[in-house]
């Protein structure tokens, strides 16, 4: 597989030794990078980042790309000319090896930045601009037109719906906050009709009993309708969902295409296990998209990933329904969403790690559902370990390893390694091995950020 590395941020950390770590990197097979988001961070007095209040746009906005579209431009920041200089030096030598170079971010993202989370300032009525899509051409042709040397823009999590629940994330499956209604608004939804949806269900899953669970979750489609009680406005609010996420990514597609300019969008949506409850049809998905990144997020614990999720939902279950046993309780999550851990019978199974088996089986199987949804040319793994920002508990380089074969196992390609927030000298052993020429480490060469060097220690690599 050809490994592609996400330069995310803060940009700084690559500016000053990138000609150094693309050698590497290139050694080892990287042949592209995406780079975002797009913004700057002031530092303290010890060189550690400064968030907040203190973020800088990376690039100045274009009024005139704005005024075209019939939107306002956002406003006039301060600028670090010194830094947007090495970040184009960065594109520069990047394009100069012949890389894929695509954009983490849309100007939509950064406007928003601006409002301090306000919501949409293009100007424009909900109705000529129901889903923000106009928003979303205006900033990914702004970064076009400031980077010349991209292919592209990655969109992260086009049109995804929650799927945690009790406020995980502030966010929860069986409740319907403000920006959900309003999507649904914009669809022509049956907004009321979708409430006593989610109220029935969410009613349901605080009444379930161990004969219910044993009796109907072995029984496929037609057991899980009657173990969760899904009726005709349950089935409506599910369809509604991905109607609401498929419409985003083809207004945004159709706005995409009134463009001036050429550029490859690509779209980053949860992994297929997930893709029922996100709306993210990955079939359907590939339509409007010309690249999609499934998100390989398999850590326990922090946001998103795949086992911390799962275990959530066990958790969050057996909450509501104390007779459930944990068994019962990975029953539900299985009659729900399709999900089986492979070599997990208990919440405590999960705390000692991924067997092998998840890796030949699970992840085998995610990857070759996205490949088989949305064809081999366009899905590409977007593959993380935990940690930063996510939050989750670190994967050791062995599960970095056992993802990356069972996705080349399975026909992935190509793959886009997240580092967090940068590689570690085991990770990059592994990447480089299976991709390019193994790294070797040495006092005076390539040394990846997140593992201390010998040298701290007083004493040489061997």
């Amino acid at each position: 597989m050809t490994p592609w590395i996400f330069v995310h941020n803060p940009l700084e950390r690559w500016l000053d030794d990138y000609p150094r770590i693309f050698d590497a990197w290139e050694e080892g097979g990287v042949r592209g990078i995406v780079v975002g988001r797009l913004w700057f961070v002031q530092e303290d007095g010890d060189g550690m980042p400064l968030w907040g209040d203190t973020l800088t746009p990376a690039f100045p906005a274009d009024p005139k790309g704005y005024a075209a579209l019939g939107i306002n431009p956002p406003p006039d920041t301060p600028r670090n000319l010194e830094k947007e200089r090495k970040l184009h030096a960065l594109l520069d030598d990047a394009a100069g090896r012949g890389w894929k170079i695509l954009i983490f971010d849309s100007r939509d993202g950064l406007r928003l930045l601006y409002q301090r989370g306000q919501g949409t300032v293009s100007g424009l009525p909900p109705e000529q601009d129901p889903v923000g899509a106009v928003e979303v051409a205006a900033g990914v042709q702004d970064i076009m037109g400031a980077f010349p040397q991209a292919h592209g823009v990655v969109l992260d999590q086009p049109g995804e719906h929650d799927y945690e629940l009790e406020l995980h994330r502030g966010t929860e499956l069986f409740k319907l906050h403000g920006l959900q209604r309003h999507r649904f608004e914009m669809q022509g939804a049956d907004v009321p009709r979708i409430e006593r949806a989610i109220a029935r269900l969410r009613r349901r899953f605080h009444e379930l009993t161990p004969d219910l669970v044993r009796y109907h979750s072995p029984g496929g489609l037609l057991g899980a309708l009657e173990l969760f009680d899904l009726e005709e406005d349950g089935l409506y609010w599910l369809r509604v969902r991905r109607q609401t996420a498929l419409d985003f990514m083809a207004a945004v597609r159709a706005r995409i295409d009134e463009l001036d300019c050429t550029l490859e969008l690509g779209g980053i949506p949860r992994t297929a296990a997930f893709s029922g409850l996100t709306g993210q049809d990955f079939g359907q998905m590939a339509r409007y998209f010309d690249l999609v990144f499934p998100k390989h997020y398999f850590w326990h614990r922090g946001n998103d990933g795949l086992y911390g999720t799962a275990a959530r939902w066990v958790q969050q279950v057996g909450a509501w329904n104390p007779a459930l046993t944990e068994a019962d309780c990975f029953a539900v999550v299985k009659a729900w969403m399709g999900l089986e851990l492979p070599g997990v019978e208990t919440l405590a199974d999960m705390e000692l790690g991924f067997p092998e088996e998840f890796f030949e089986r699970l992840v085998h199987d995610e990857t070759r559902r996205a490949l088989e949804a949305v064809g081999e040319e366009k899905a590409i793994p977007w593959v993380s370990t935990g940690r930063h920002p996510h939050g989750g508990e670190a994967m050791p380089a062995r599960d970095l390893h056992g993802i990356l074969t069972a996705s080349r196992r399975a026909g992935a390609r190509r793959f886009l390694f997240q580092p967090d927030p940068d590689l570690g000298a085991s990770e990059w052993s592994v990447i480089s091995g299976l991709c390019g020429t193994r790294w070797r480490q040495s006092p005076e060469g390539y040394w990846p950020g997140d593992s201390t060097r010998p040298d701290v220690f007083g004493a040489e690599s061997p």
